[in-house]
């Protein structure tokens, strides 16, 4: 997953000058994923939402920084459960990277981890299951050696593998360079092109090593961003990151799997929430969910045997605030404990605020901006009180608000009641019945 590529920022997907020469590779032969959104228009959200199925408020990732509750069952945890062996690699930004959190990776399934609290760049502070090092050089290219060193490690034992690859580019600051270091010199967001341009290079490299390993034929490899892009021009829809409009939530997808020959274009809608179940699905495992899932078996429509989902997909963001979190200065300060022997500083305060209390917000909460996408039609909910409803596939960029028309009066209806019903099932999952 990259961290803020927008939908347009891809060769395949035809961006006027950018060039992503490896992702165009993997797009031949893969099915592109159009319609593909993230759980979220923000990142830590997001990562909630690949890891449970679920939308993310209902595990208390309401923003960026904030803690996913232990309580919660991720995929890491049934794969493990299913004998498979478990890795994941780069930003995470929902926990802790403490050797005793229970929030840190190995608390969410995972066997083996390196991964950094937010975003980063040269010469990293990443913990390796707990432990903190400074690593040299650009981290996008330090995770890709780390999860390339994790196949290596694991490709002829007996268990099958899951490992979680999450880069920290193209987020800012942009500090991280593809081997031409003065590419898309003078062009606006130069830098988040380099980025992107080393992400690039970085996921070839890990594509040919798959096939070097004669692991690729069997791997299903996922690819997606965590939200929109930070240009609005190529976001593939209106506005950016940050929007629950179509430019904040659409992004890049690729699936490829080589034993079953995925190629071509899917327009069917489908979203981050629904990777917990798919994957579940396409490894033939039968799992039944401790919690309620707002994601579906897409298996079906990826392989070409329908074409078209069951569920609506709801968004909603701005219930809350997001916290800062500073990987290098936190991370750091870790280190610098562990190497005095002193005790260590303690994640406690954002244990507590998003994890150990539950405070219990009225079922009608309807703070923020919530929408209802049952495709082709999207109703927005704003604040509460005002509502917009636009047909995606004649009106992409939003533009032609229709809450108004009289000839969509009963479809404002019904879709307003469902979107509410929702509203009210997500609060009731943040104030933590789902774990009573």
């Amino acid at each position: 997953m990259a961290d803020d590529q927008g939908w347009g920022d891809t060769g395949y997907n035809g961006h006027p000058f950018l060039k992503t020469p490896e992702l165009d590779a993997m797009a031949q032969e893969s099915l592109i994923l159009d319609r593909f959104y993230a759980g979220a228009p923000v990142c830590s959200p997001t990562r909630a939402s690949v890891m449970t199925g679920r939308t993310p408020i209902r595990t208390k990732v309401t923003n960026h920084g904030r803690y996913m509750r232990y309580h919660e069952d991720t995929i890491a945890e049934v794969l493990r459960k299913h004998s498979y062996v478990t890795g994941i690699f780069g930003k995470v930004h929902m926990g802790s990277g403490q050797i005793n959190s229970p929030c840190n990776p190995s608390a969410m399934g995972f066997d083996e981890w390196i991964i950094g609290l937010n975003f980063f760049d040269r010469n990293p502070y990443l913990s390796h299951q707990g432990i903190v090092k400074r690593r040299q050089g650009q981290g996008s290219v330090i995770i890709t050696d780390d999860a390339i060193s994790f196949l290596q490690k694991h490709k002829k034992g007996e268990k099958p593998i899951f490992m979680v690859l999450w880069y920290p580019s193209p987020h800012s600051p942009h500090k991280e360079f593809p081997d031409k270091t003065n590419l898309y010199q003078g062009k606006k967001f130069a830098g988040y092109y380099r980025e992107i341009a080393l992400l690039d290079q970085q996921l070839g490299r890990l594509r040919r090593e798959l096939k070097d390993m004669n692991l690729a034929e069997n791997t299903i490899l996922w690819y997606c961003s965590d939200n929109g892009g930070l240009v609005k021009e190529s976001s593939g829809g209106r506005m950016k990151k940050g929007s629950i409009y179509e430019g904040g939530l659409r992004v890049p997808a690729l699936i490829e799997w080589p034993q079953q020959k995925l190629k071509g274009r899917s327009s069917v809608a489908a979203s981050t929430n629904d990777m917990y179940p798919t994957l579940l699905s396409m490894a033939g495992i039968k799992h039944q969910p401790l919690h309620k899932l707002d994601g579906e078996d897409v298996s079906d429509i990826i392989m070409g045997r329908k074409s078209r989902r069951e569920k609506s997909i709801g968004f909603w963001h701005g219930l809350q605030q997001g916290q800062s979190t500073w990987n290098d200065k936190t991370l750091k300060a870790i280190m610098e404990k562990q190497q005095a022997q002193a005790p260590l500083p303690h994640d406690s305060s954002r244990l507590k605020k998003d994890v150990d209390e539950f405070p219990q917000f009225p079922e009608g909460t309807k703070i923020g901006h919530a929408a209802w996408n049952d495709w082709p039609w999207k109703l927005h909910r704003i604040n509460g009180d005002k509502y917009e409803l636009y047909n995606l596939e004649i009106d992409p960029m939003e533009t032609r608000d229709l809450a108004k028309d009289p000839s969509q009066e009963s479809r404002l209806k019904k879709m307003t009641q469902e979107l509410n019903e929702w509203m009210r099932s997500v609060i009731h999952s943040l104030n933590g019945k789902d774990y009573q």
